[in-house]
């Protein structure tokens, strides 16, 4: 169990809350599993990067007392990069939307995928762009409704996990906010990890995307989430038929290659003793 005293360190309870989000929304269950996380791994909060973008998920840095950066639409792992790269022993961290991360930010997943570079991206995926009114996002199923695309998103979504994946990210792991405990438990495995680590965590959005596509409250939304969701295993011994609509939860990825910023340090002192020489 953990002790409020002890979830009280990591937050700025005196003064941020309470929340921006709406009612039922996933990103405040996202932001507890970060925090449980965080207390088991006993990580000094000054030890810690927090870096968002924009949109709901973009709010989460004003609520925790870690060093913060609310920044700029989809530039946050650009931002995050400098500070790995400046303070590597940092633990840095990014929590991200779906839009923030993967349209307007998706150059910057790609690279921080590639390169390799030791920060950990928590992305929430909720389907949708929220706080900025409904649009369509890039990981909108396909049929779904959202406020610019009223007669159902002919646009097939991104796949974060395969793209993770595709680009070189050396850790990379599926939950939902219903599945609290794995949620917390492969957060605990991203911060370990030794180079680019994706959490994607499909998240309910009762108050845009269920409304939109009359999916009922969060609480439905959230059983919803537990009868589609199977394991990866499991998705395994499945047709594609079987699987379609079915959200795969688990670790699709844990990989060993260099670490950026360890590389480069290396690389450094390599151009410099052919200098002296």
């Amino acid at each position: 169990m953990h002790e409020l005293s002890d979830i009280y360190k990591y937050l700025r309870w005196k003064k941020r809350f309470p929340t921006v989000w709406c009612a039922g929304c996933g990103i405040g269950t996202v932001m507890g599993s970060i925090l449980r996380g965080m207390i088991d791994l006993k990580i000094p909060k000054d030890d810690v990067a927090f870096v968002s973008g924009i949109g709901c998920t973009g709010r989460m840095p004003v609520y925790l007392d870690f060093n913060t950066m609310h920044t700029t639409h989809g530039r946050a792992l650009a931002f995050a990069t400098g500070i790995k790269m400046h303070r590597p022993k940092m633990k840095v961290v990014v929590v991200s939307g779906d839009g923030d991360a993967l349209a307007i930010g998706g150059n910057h997943f790609i690279h921080a995928a590639r390169r390799n570079i030791d920060i950990t991206l928590i992305l929430v995926n909720n389907s949708i762009y929220g706080m900025t009114g409904g649009q369509v996002a890039p990981t909108t199923p396909i049929g779904s409704n959202a406020h610019t695309t009223p007669y159902g998103n002919y646009e097939p979504p991104f796949n974060p996990v395969e793209l993770a994946m595709s680009a070189g990210a050396t850790f990379v792991a599926r939950s939902t906010t219903y599945a609290v405990v794995q949620t917390t438990n492969f957060i605990k495995k991203a911060l370990n990890y030794n180079g680019f680590s994706l959490v994607e965590i499909i998240s309910q959005c009762p108050t845009q995307y269920g409304r939109l596509n009359k999916l009922g409250n969060a609480k439905s939304m959230l059983l919803q989430q537990k009868e589609n969701s199977i394991s990866l295993l499991k998705s395994k011994e499945m047709s594609e038929e079987d699987l379609k609509d079915k959200i795969i939860t688990g670790i699709f990825c844990e990989s060993i290659r260099p670490e950026y910023t360890t590389a480069y340090k290396n690389y450094v002192k390599n151009i410099q003793s052919q200098l002296e020489d």
